[in-house]
């Protein structure tokens, strides 16, 4: 169960003319609000991991593949 605590309201500033689109098509102006907030969240969200996966690739490119093989073998033998 979602208690009131679950949520905040956040102000949005909209256009007359947007804000009359939206009736017109009888779209819920709150769903549409959660659902571009949340896109915009895992847009940065995915962001931010890409940039730690390029970031740890230019680490690893550095290391040689043997070295990595190595750990890989010591790691499965210390099970």
């Amino acid at each position: 169960m979602v208690s009131c605590m679950d949520y905040i309201t956040v102000p949005a500033e909209i256009s007359k003319e947007l804000y009359n689109k939206i009736r017109k098509y009888s779209m819920s102006i709150s769903d549409i609000i959660r659902r571009s907030l949340g896109k915009e969240a895992r847009k940065s969200e995915e962001k931010k991991i890409k940039k730690s996966l390029n970031d740890a690739s230019r680490i690893l490119r550095k290391i040689p593949a043997e070295e990595i093989a190595n750990a890989i073998r010591l790691s499965r033998e210390e099970r």
